[in-house]
């Protein structure tokens, strides 16, 4: 496997180069070894140079190999003697601490580690699923990244102790345990939070947003439940299987239900 680069010269005679993460195969009839494309990287003058770097570092820390970025901004040194340090006083690194003490203060006044906490106890949860929603949470709000992203990168660049020993098949299962009992949550957090705001909670909006959905056949209706996707136009003209995201909101604009 290797990083493969192409050139295509345009009509105008300027040159475009392209990145593409390949590997050799035997072809099937001629047994020459032919190269099959994995991943295109895109145009190299249109690349996000830090997306390959961390590739590399994500490789490399399989590999137990530490790679360095020769272009990487290091962080200023500090000078002891402007600040009268002790001299065997050494600064490793440094962390984001401010803001994830304000998401993890309103986390818990909002009741929301609460509420999340008990249902993985009633569910008979070993594990910190609280945890990782928080990361996760915390992440949408000042870096946002995949599960993969939180677990890889993000947690190693923030002050979040209680959630560094969190594994990646754990940020996917705190999902699962959301989505099972979304209604429960929102009803805790809602009421909650109408309290301790004083909201007034009499009039809802709904901001309605149409999705498409690649099937062949619309949902079927249950007894007790609506199909979900039907049959509609969306707005681009088109006749297709839709879904209408509905987000309820107070009057003063704070989320109620999705």
């Amino acid at each position: 496997m290797y990083l493969r680069t192409t050139k295509r010269k345009n009509k105008d005679g300027s040159v475009v180069t392209y990145y593409q993460l390949a590997h050799n195969v035997r072809h099937p009839e001629t047994n020459q070894p032919t190269a099959r494309v994995i991943h295109s990287f895109g145009r190299a003058d249109q690349l996000d140079r830090q997306q390959l770097v961390r590739l590399c570092q994500s490789i490399a820390r399989v590999c137990e190999l530490n790679v360095t970025d020769p272009f990487h901004v290091s962080e200023p040194v500090i000078d002891t003697q402007l600040v009268d340090l002790p001299e065997s006083l050494q600064l490793i690194c440094t962390m984001e601490l401010g803001t994830l003490l304000v998401i993890e203060a309103l986390w818990e006044r909002l009741g929301i580690g609460k509420t999340l906490r008990e249902v993985a106890a009633q569910s008979g949860c070993q594990v910190p699923y609280e945890r990782a929603l928080l990361a996760m949470t915390a992440n949408r709000l000042c870096e946002p990244e995949s599960e993969l992203g939180v677990w890889d990168r993000w947690l190693s660049k923030v002050y979040l102790p209680s959630c560094q020993q969190l594994k990646l098949q754990q940020m996917y299962e705190a999902m699962d345990l959301l989505q099972a009992h979304s209604e429960r949550v929102e009803e805790a957090i809602f009421f909650q939070t109408a309290s301790l705001l004083d909201l007034e909670v009499d009039l809802v909006f709904y901001d309605t947003t149409p999705v498409d959905f690649s099937i062949d056949m619309e949902d079927e209706e249950t007894e007790d439940d609506r199909a979900l996707r039907q049959y509609g136009r969306p707005r681009n003209g088109s006749w297709s299987v839709q879904m209408v995201v509905a987000l309820a909101v107070t009057r003063q604009g704070l989320p109620v239900r999705l």
